[in-house]
């Protein structure tokens, strides 16, 4: 298995968690991170070597990760494994699995790459790569069944973690915060590029919001130590050490869960809000290049997973040259303060999640043991 940053990692361990008890003599190995090794899994390469994104930020550590690559298909070649599941990660794992599955190993992939938003044309080098796909989406399995690829819907993996009624009270005594007054959560993202990009505009964005309610709590989860410090020497060298910030480590869930509002960056984590039912802005920025190239590239006018699922601007999308700490702090006041939006998000975000909700461990083990040929 493969699994390149945090969602990911999450993501498998909830497959692992179905997996494992029928298959726990197995030996499960490649590159993953501490969710997965409670479930006995073995990394041979930490994890965040992968957790790179943006096109030109890819090509500064690509010699690196091609050497990851190699180095992992020699060893799985040499002792071809029952199957490869590559999770998420998309530019590493399906030049990896396309390897594998010319040379007779069978391939999973867990989560389809956007397709459906952007760079429709992957499908042809999916179908050589991927032996069998499990999507998290309902919409997905037609396209990949029309592709004549193997698939199978297993729902969003966190739609059963994360309860439908989440407790805000409880999340905020375990972090320490008030019961009443606001509370706002910040995600600017769990890559040392997102953080690069995002970390100072979202710390402006604070700071106003502050200055107009001084009340307000502004809690930040970090990933891992490395992003923490990080996204610390960031803060300094912007002259924001003064912005009261509470900084958490990890603890993502219960910040989402206690907050009144956050601000997030684009990826899996916009849904994640989304389950808890919690009003959003959704901003993302990255290398000036990086951008020009990929703002043609997009076939829908979102980007955002809750936005994409509800076809429909549910919450704000503020990008690159949009997201200065102004349309930040002006759109998340509005999500804090209009009580008919909040209660509006609320309702179709619970819609969502009923949409979404599926047995995964118990669907995507069952998946895998067919496709090793154990299951029925």
């Amino acid at each position: 298995m493969v699994a390149g940053e945090s969602s990911g990692d999450l993501l498998a361990s909830r497959l692992l968690s179905g997996l494992r008890p029928q298959l726990p003599a197995a030996r499960i190995h490649g590159i993953g991170g501490h969710r997965m090794a409670e479930y006995g899994f073995q990394s041979h390469w930490p994890m965040e070597k992968l957790s790179v994104r943006g096109l030109f930020e890819v090509l500064a550590h690509y010699r690196e990760i091609k050497g990851i690559q190699n180095a992992l298909r020699d060893k799985l070649l040499a002792d071809r494994p029952a199957a490869f599941i590559g999770v998420d990660a998309p530019d590493f794992n399906f030049g990896l699995e396309a390897q594998l599955k010319q040379a007779g190993v069978p391939t999973m992939h867990f989560i389809s790459p956007s397709i459906w938003a952007w760079r429709g044309g992957r499908i042809k080098k999916i179908a050589k790569a991927v032996s069998h796909m499990l999507v998290v989406f309902p919409f997905e399995e037609e396209i990949y069944r029309k592709a004549g690829i193997p698939v199978t819907y297993v729902g969003y993996p966190l739609a059963e973690v994360i309860p439908m009624v989440p407790d805000s009270a409880a999340a905020r005594a375990a972090l320490g915060l008030p019961a009443d007054g606001k509370v706002v959560a910040i995600l600017p993202g769990s890559r040392m590029s997102e953080l690069k990009y995002n970390a100072v505009a979202f710390v402006q964005a604070a700071k106003r919001l502050v200055v107009r309610d001084p009340s307000i709590r502004i809690v930040v989860p970090m990933a891992g130590e490395k992003q923490r410090n990080y996204f610390n020497e960031l803060v300094s060298n912007a002259g924001l050490n003064d912005v009261p910030i509470e900084l958490l480590s990890g603890r993502s869930h219960e910040a989402i869960a206690a907050a009144d509002a956050v601000l997030v960056a684009s990826g899996t984590a916009t849904l994640e809000v989304a389950l808890f039912k919690k009003p959003m802005v959704i901003a993302y920025k990255m290398m000036r290049a990086s951008w020009e190239i990929l703002r043609h590239m997009g076939y829908q006018p979102w980007i955002g997973l809750p936005n994409i699922l509800a076809r429909e601007f549910l919450v704000p999308e503020l990008l690159q040259d949009a997201a200065t700490p102004e349309a930040l702090a002006d759109a998340l006041w509005t999500q804090l303060t209009d009580e008919a939006l909040r209660e509006r998000l609320h309702q179709r975000f619970t819609e969502m999640h009923h949409t979404l909700l599926r047995d995964t461990a118990r669907e995507s083990a069952q998946a895998v043991m067919r496709l090793i040929g154990r299951g029925v």
